[in-house]
């Protein structure tokens, strides 16, 4: 479904990615891991069209998407849900999915008409599947962190994505958060049929959710396999495994 190849990008003399290579296959769970500065973050920025890439390619169904915006990326079945919470503080838990059914269906200009009622049915249906659904009606500036989270899934889930990239889905959750987090993005793969990429610095979240890993050092890649080839693999484990705070 996925497949970057030699991307590239520098900020001024700073090479934030230098040689990042990474395929993810339909249905797959596949996580990035790095220390802090490795280019997670920048690598997805790049594949979602936020950033340009100064050079490489960005493969998606087929189709050469690097360079491309994000709105056209997203409409082509590829979402991000991002490290730091992006919602609409002062609009309720099912107005900000709905803003996202609608704006898959180009009706955000008619929020005002009958156009509104045609994606009430689809927002319930994604509150559900999130586990959302009892907590329809809340202000999102008033939810708890790991709730406005799985909120920001699901306002990416109404663009009814392929492919969902989630940059450190956990980050800052409880411990009783996480487990919830994992169980939904379990349920997302298995159930539903999206197949996910992620990048987290919990290492047992990781190996107990990821299918095949793929390790990045200094803006390269340095490996990719399944978590046991990545786990056997010498320089990860100099690089990384030696010393799990530092992955």
């Amino acid at each position: 479904m996925l497949s970057v190849q030699g991307l590239r990008k520098s900020f001024g003399p700073f090479l934030a990615v230098s040689d990042a290579n990474l395929t993810v296959a339909k249905g797959e769970v596949v996580a990035v891991i790095g220390p802090n500065g490795a280019g997670k973050t920048t690598l997805f920025k790049l594949i979602t069209g936020q950033l340009k890439p100064d050079r490489g390619q960005v493969m998606f169904k087929g189709e050469d998407i690097a360079g491309l915006s994000p709105h056209r990326i997203c409409r082509r079945g590829l979402s991000l849900s991002y490290q730091v919470v992006s919602v609409f503080p002062r609009m309720s838990v099912f107005e900000n999915v709905r803003v996202a059914v609608l704006a898959r269906k180009r009706q955000v200009l008619r929020l005002f008409t009958p156009a509104v009622r045609l994606a009430n049915e689809e927002t319930w249906e994604i509150l559900s599947n999130v586990g959302l659904a009892d907590k329809a009606e809340v202000i999102s500036g008033t939810l708890s962190h790991g709730d406005s989270k799985v909120l920001e899934m699901a306002i990416a889930l109404g663009n009814r994505p392929e492919l969902l990239i989630m940059d450190e889905p956990t980050a800052g959750m409880s411990p009783e958060e996480t487990r919830a987090a994992k169980a939904l993005i379990q349920r997302l793969n298995g159930e539903l049929g999206i197949t996910i990429l992620f990048c987290e610095h919990d290492m047992e979240l990781v190996f107990n959710l990821a299918q095949r890993i793929m390790v990045m050092r200094q803006g390269e890649t340095i490996a990719q396999g399944t978590c046991d080839e990545v786990r056997c693999d010498e320089k990860v484990q100099q690089a990384y495994l030696g010393g799990q705070g530092d992955a």
